[in-house]
């Protein structure tokens, strides 16, 4: 990888926000960016090579950090969040059953034996794609809350159960890794806990924005990527290890500054690098060569949607879980770790970001119907 690759991608990069400009569609700015790396990687020009050890590297970085980010949207704090915990498991409960009887049915259907990654697919929600739109929409009440506590179950959940389920001959080991990743998370929570309280935190704040150290924002980073060394040491994904290190955070707090630190690192450099690196590496002209898995594709994505709507018989509407089928982190994550293990078929790949992109596509129709009902705001004096 050259200066002109890297200032090549990073230009890409740029095509999320444009596409994302228009705040009424609910456009993830990593849509544009995956577009990006498809047209000039390996299905497009062929410019952009994912097998590139640099890049490849640089991508590793950046989907840690962008997994510890999502780690930090999930809401394990807030007691409102807490107080709507029994219904959101049930909903999260329902959803999973369902989800495991169409992903084991539509595995079956297509011959592919992926059974158990499918049923994680589809069961899953995005925090950083749901809580975002609940913001931007000013949505508020008991059903919000409900619709929060269930994502943030299904989020955790999925991130955990994906190494087990897309590699299930091998689930042991990566059983084993993953407790070891989880236990790591366990001593951070409980580090962060005692600087937190003890002060040492706060005194530490003081002399890096003083001195303009930066000191929790190296910590924090040199901690991450400790995490990915313990992660890839036991075989297992560096998806896991930023998501315990994200979870840890949030739950003592992140501080204000690291959050806008990590957000620049995050949505400024690697998070695009990872993205367009992601869709460099995509190839749909598989497509042209098994055309099936385009049907594979929508059946992911309409499965989810379907699965995630059937709560409305015990309540929830229909919009919201419609929000809640909205994901890109755990198939983001599937593609990855599926492709460097050798385990997904040619074009499965593409299929999965496929069925991710038809519940964002139906997450945006929701939220653009609960802004059309939600009731105007006073104007501000």
């Amino acid at each position: 990888m050259t200066f002109s690759t890297l200032a090549l991608v990073l230009a890409l990069g740029l095509f999320g926000p444009l596409l994302a400009l228009r705040s009424s569609w609910h456009v993830p700015v990593i849509l544009g960016e995956v577009i990006a790396g498809i047209v000039f990687g390996a299905t497009g020009f062929g410019v952009l090579h994912s097998a590139d050890p640099i890049f490849a590297f640089l991508a590793d970085m950046g989907f840690a950090v962008v997994m510890f980010v999502a780690g930090t949207h999930v809401p394990v704090r807030d007691p409102a969040v807490r107080s709507a915990l029994s219904v959101g498991v049930v909903r999260a409960i329902m959803v999973g059953l369902l989800a495991a009887a169409a992903g084991f049915g539509i595995a079956h259907w297509f011959d592919t034996g992926h059974g158990a990654m499918y049923a994680v697919l589809l069961a899953s929600s995005s925090a950083a794609l749901v809580l975002p739109i609940i913001d931007s929409l000013g949505l508020d009440g008991k059903p919000v809350l409900a619709l929060t506590a269930q994502v943030a179950i299904a989020d955790t959940a999925c991130v955990v159960a994906l190494p087990l389920a897309i590699d299930p001959e091998h689930a042991g080991r990566a059983a084993l890794g993953a407790l070891a990743v989880a236990a790591c998370g366990v001593v951070l929570f409980v580090v962060l806990r005692w600087l937190e309280q003890s002060g040492a935190r706060r005194r530490a704040h003081r002399l890096s924005e003083d001195r303009k150290l930066a000191l929790e924002l190296r910590v924090s980073l040199a901690v991450l990527f400790a995490l990915c060394a313990v992660a890839t040491q036991t075989r297992v994904s560096i998806m896991l290890a930023g998501f315990a290190a994200g979870l840890a955070v949030a739950a003592i707090g992140e501080p204000r500054r690291v959050a806008r630190q990590l957000f620049a690192i995050n949505d400024g450099f690697l998070g695009p690098l990872f993205f367009v690196w992601l869709g460099a590496r995509l190839n749909l002209r598989d497509f042209g060569e098994h055309p099936r898995l385009i049907a594979l594709g929508l059946a992911l994505g309409v499965g989810a949607v379907l699965v995630h709507l059937i709560p409305r018989v015990i309540g929830q509407p229909v919009g919201y879980g419609a929000l809640a089928a909205a994901q890109i982190g755990v198939p983001v994550a599937a593609v990855t770790v599926g492709t460097e293990l050798h385990v997904l078929i040619p074009g499965e790949a593409a299929a999965l970001m496929l069925g991710a992109l038809c519940t964002i596509a139906a997450a945006a129709v929701a939220a653009n119907r609960l802004a059309a009902k939600a009731p105007a705001k006073p104007a501000s004096t």
